[in-house]
């Protein structure tokens, strides 16, 4: 079978979703399973993709060749995933016609991995809208896959639509590639997408949810005066990301509007009913105004104390603490995970027997007050 065809079957068992582990194992993981299937690519890494040039500059310049014989050249090759100045090069050598005739045949019917990739190289050089359903059909393979068809995509007229298509069927490292290129493009079509529902959730999305927030201009819709829940949502999911992406991507500190941004959101999740995903977001934020990082940002005088008590504020509401003592009963990964990481040093009520008093409401703004003072 095709890794095309393989594809399109997977796809259309689920069309709305992306596909389970990725497709993986392909069609032909028994050829590329193991380090012996793996070609060593050259010391060198700025030669990476000489080796493919050269069979496709043998192949274009004998004139009786066919597509069909590239079907296992590459096998033995190091063949690479992402765009590649080499094999690029060797597609703008020869007619625009014979190199997109090649690159759509071996994306359609190559059995191999690698014939497959170098057909999806092949169609990153050449322009063409008739291209795009078959580029974002192998993109959904998008461990493999995706890096290339996400180059190719974002190249073309029409291409941010089908990367929007793409993003909502891919995950893991997949929907980094995709996601990135919807930011490169900045479709303003997909900025309601990326605003509520860019990050997944996947450790990853800390490589673009900063450049999610940068190009959806997340300052601009969240402090606009009715947000729906999905972008609120959304954005708390976002800025925990960004709190925690150092040596990945943008953080908080980096973020210009990043005080805003924590005190708009604060305000708008505060009109919504409680659950555990708030509450254990509320508290990763609330941590995150305690470090040194959210010193360097740029503050109005005491605007990090005050943001910090709304958010403590918030966590101290008794429908909010009724939430997470639920969510810590019923055995909630994440709030068991907050209870023992973050809550003793936030002195969080909802999970201490010494401050769960509702009658006292001077120990809570005491707990309140020494919270943001241990900050």
């Amino acid at each position: 079978m095709s890794l095309f065809d393989y594809a399109v079957r997977l796809h259309r068992e689920d069309p709305d979703s992306p596909l389970f582990r990725d497709g993986e194992p392909y069609p032909d993981d028994g050829q590329h399973r193991g380090r012996k299937s793996r070609p060593r690519g050259p010391e060198d890494p700025r030669r990476r993709g000489v080796d493919v040039a050269a069979v496709l500059d043998a192949h274009f310049a004998d004139p009786s060749t066919a597509p069909v014989d590239l079907a296992g050249a590459f096998h033995d090759l190091d063949v690479p995933i992402h765009p590649n100045e080499h094999i690029a090069a060797a597609g703008c050598r020869v007619d625009a016609d014979r190199v997109r005739e090649t690159g759509r045949w071996l994306v359609r019917y190559a059995t191999d991995r690698c014939a497959a990739t170098v057909g999806l190289a092949l169609l990153g050089t050449v322009w063409d809208d008739d291209d795009i359903a078959l580029i974002k059909t192998i993109g959904l393979l998008s461990n493999r896959f995706g890096p290339l068809a996400a180059h190719a995509l974002e190249r073309r007229r029409g291409g941010s639509d089908a990367l929007l298509w793409l993003a909502e069927r891919v995950t893991g490292w997949g929907r980094v590639y995709v996601v990135e290129s919807l930011c490169k493009v900045g479709n303003t079509g997909a900025r309601p997408w990326m605003l509520r529902r860019a990050c997944d959730g996947d450790y990853l999305n800390r490589y673009f949810a900063g450049n999610v927030a940068t190009a959806a201009h997340l300052h601009e819709a969240i402090t606009g005066p009715n947000p729906d829940r999905e972008l609120i949502d959304h954005t708390g999911l976002l800025l925990t990301i960004m709190a925690d992406s150092g040596g990945m991507g943008i953080t908080l500190d980096h973020y210009p509007p990043a005080p805003a941004v924590l005190q708009a959101y604060c305000e708008h999740a505060g009109r919504l009913e409680p659950s555990a995903s708030r509450f254990v977001i509320a508290a990763q934020l609330a941590e995150y105004l305690h470090r040194a990082a959210a010193e360097r940002m740029a503050w109005s005088e005491g605007g990090r104390e005050r943001v910090l008590d709304g958010y403590l504020a918030l966590l101290d509401r008794e429908d909010w603490c009724a939430v997470a003592r639920a969510g810590l009963a019923a055995g909630d990964d994440h709030v068991t995970w907050l209870a023992g990481a973050l809550a003793p040093r936030l002195g969080l009520r909802a999970f201490s027997d010494a401050l769960a008093d509702d009658q006292h409401p001077e120990g809570r703004r005491e707990t309140r007050s020494s919270a943001r003072r241990a900050g």
